[in-house]
């Protein structure tokens, strides 16, 4: 019967949020211009990604590379089919999301508290405190929510994170009705053995459908990682960013995420459907290279250079 579950599951489409336009551009250091965040947002829309992060509530001291959230998020074309969120961690941050017209927001704890201090300035308890309002509120107004829930292998600063306690932190987010958990491999140190162990305990306790699992390829391991999880679980909802954009600054070392492109045709090539143009995305993160100044790292993005492609979006 599980290998008949197994079966059934890879036949479903994989889900892709991409996470370029917030968790990518967060803290890169030189300013995108607002119209150029939009017409990213816009040609990913058509990439036929089933959701794109698509800014933050962060205080633009924090963050102020998405100081301009609010009017990015106003200005997209929305396409029919995707889910348009934004990460946000207070009440201020759920109004300004909520008047921005977001699908769906996302908040953001961590399986390990030193993580969660260094983060947001508070253990997990605080954190799971903090969210029940702003969790509560989103539902009554009818958004979709998406915690967000890293360390999950490894922590930068405690080391190894049993699986027990990502599992019980995820129970607790269960607890508070959110709709999807995102689980981060934040270092990017995961072996696919270290994910099945991840899988083996946390999957008890959770549908495979309220997971997506987040990637970084520091190691080199993210797509390895991901087609496990695929391959032996069933999952079918990841988070990837074009170019491989991103990076964490409270993961010391951790490289970006997983590339969106390169994660799509490995997935494709392993007989995966997953209904996204790899080359689509690839154009794109030409195009986001460009936008950021320097060089990214994904293999197809660099096929696709290249070959010299066609701009995928303009302002």
């Amino acid at each position: 019967m599980l290998q008949a579950g197994l079966h059934n599951s890879r036949r479903a489409p994989v889900r892709i949020t991409e996470v370029s336009p917030r968790d990518g551009l967060q803290h890169e250091a030189n300013f995108v211009p607002t119209l150029r965040k939009i017409a990213l947002i816009n040609a990913l829309s058509r990439t036929g990604v089933t959701e794109i992060e698509a800014g933050s509530f962060v205080s633009s001291a924090a963050i102020p590379q998405l100081a301009d959230s609010d009017e990015v998020l106003r200005a997209i074309d929305r396409i029919p089919g995707v889910t348009y969120s934004a990460l946000v961690p207070n009440e201020r941050g759920l109004e300004r999301a909520r008047a921005a017209g977001v699908d769906k927001i996302a908040v953001f704890t961590a399986a390990s508290n030193s993580f969660t201090r260094h983060n947001i300035k508070a253990t997990v308890q605080e954190s799971l405190v903090r969210f029940r309002p702003i969790v509560a509120a989103a539902k009554r107004d009818g958004m979709a929510v998406r915690a967000y829930l890293s360390t999950v292998v490894f922590c930068p600063y405690e080391g190894r994170v049993p699986p027990t306690q990502v599992r019980d932190v995820m129970e607790r987010l269960l607890d508070l009705a959110v709709d999807d958990i995102s689980l981060g491999e934040t270092v990017g140190k995961a072996s696919p053995t270290d994910i099945r162990r991840l899988l083996d305990t946390v999957l008890p306790h959770v549908e495979p459908a309220h997971l997506s699992l987040h990637f970084h390829d520091t190691y080199g391991m993210a797509v390895a990682n991901a087609l496990t999880a695929w391959w032996d679980y069933g999952i079918t909802a990841f988070d990837a960013s074009a170019g491989g954009l991103g990076g964490c600054p409270y993961a010391p070392g951790a490289s970006g995420n997983v590339a969106t492109e390169d994660l799509v045709f490995a997935l494709k090539a392993s007989g995966a459907n997953v209904p996204v143009d790899e080359m689509l995305v690839a154009a794109c993160a030409q195009q986001l290279g460009d936008a950021v100044r320097h060089p990214l790292n994904s293999r197809l993005s660099q096929l696709h250079h290249r070959e010299k492609p066609q701009p995928a979006w303009r302002e």
